[in-house]
């Protein structure tokens, strides 16, 4: 009689397991997590959409019994019940060993949520027989320990598709990588402040280039306005700072899982001091070993 091989009770031979680079991508219902899942799975990223959290682990499990399926996203939102229990279940139960688990928080204002959802024209899941907005606050609620500890937190309010999916792209093109992914990004006040952000600094100390007419129509991408702010008093002082204190973080994050670090440098309206500075911290931050990104928010706002 013939020796069949054996199999565990899911049909699966019980060969041995391999390592598994997870994605959780969660967030805020209309901030893309559809986006963020296309793109990842165009990356290359076997995607499950709208799983429920008790079926997290079996779903690990068998892709780390398939052969050539190392990268798996998964999207979960507040519409299956008993949420945020049963994905902290879920996560806790996770094997130890083998399992490079990071989670991606979707953000946005409540003001673009709900121009998306009413150009939708669809409701929003927790809101009932009441406003979207009362459905949006009920839903960061129950989001809200989640959100604190995401690896990395996208506010989309002010992102088109195609720049959401080239930070995804940025974010995840090295899944595994053991190393920081630094994105320094300009923004604007006038403009509120990110809140995906990091740490946050002030470039307003600085003398605006505004307020000379030759530099007014440039920004801090040109060499004319880099230049000027870069010669400033404490611009030298302002980037050694930063340099050093992303360096100071860099191997504490990375003992404690955080793959992801936003410094967000603001001026009035994110056009010249801020932007010429972000470029000259990431030219110092690319001598370090990070993965170093660039996001100017609102270049191009005015």
């Amino acid at each position: 009689m013939g020796h069949d091989s054996p199999v565990t009770a899911d049909g699966i031979p019980p060969q041995e397991k391999h390592s598994l680079d997870l994605v959780l991508v969660t967030g805020m219902s209309g901030a893309g997590r559809s986006t963020a899942a296309r793109a990842l799975e165009d990356m290359g990223w076997f995607v499950i959409d709208n799983m429920p959290p008790s079926l997290l682990n079996a779903a690990v499990d068998l892709a780390r019994r398939t052969p050539d399926v190392d990268r798996v996203g998964v999207v979960v939102d507040a519409r299956v019940g008993s949420f945020f229990r049963e994905l902290s279940d879920a996560v806790r139960d996770l094997p130890q060993d083998g399992v490079a688990m990071r989670t991606l928080f979707l953000e946005a204002s409540d003001d673009a949520l709900v121009r998306r959802f009413e150009s939708s024209r669809r409701p929003h899941p927790l809101q009932g027989g009441q406003r979207i907005l009362d459905g949006l606050q009920a839903e960061r609620a129950l989001l809200a320990d989640l959100r604190a500890r995401a690896d990395l937190v996208i506010d989309t309010t002010a992102l088109n598709v195609h720049e959401l999916r080239r930070r995804i792209e940025d974010a995840f093109e090295a899944a595994v990588a053991p190393r920081l992914t630094c994105t320094v990004m300009s923004f604007g006040f006038k403009y509120g402040i990110p809140v995906d952000a990091d740490m946050v600094a002030d470039a307003r100390f600085l003398p605006n280039p505004y307020w000379d007419e030759t530099l007014r129509p440039l920004t801090g991408l040109d060499e004319p306005v880099s230049a000027d702010v870069l010669s400033r008093t404490g611009a030298e002082d302002f980037i050694s700072t930063y340099d050093e204190l992303v360096r100071i973080v860099t191997s504490g994050y990375l003992r404690e899982g955080k793959r992801y670090v936003t410094v967000a440098i603001g001026c009035t309206g994110g056009k010249h001091r801020s932007v010429a500075l972000v470029e000259a911290l990431a030219s110092r931050l690319r001598g370090q070993d990070l993965v170093v990104r660039t996001f100017h928010r609102d270049l191009g706002r005015e």
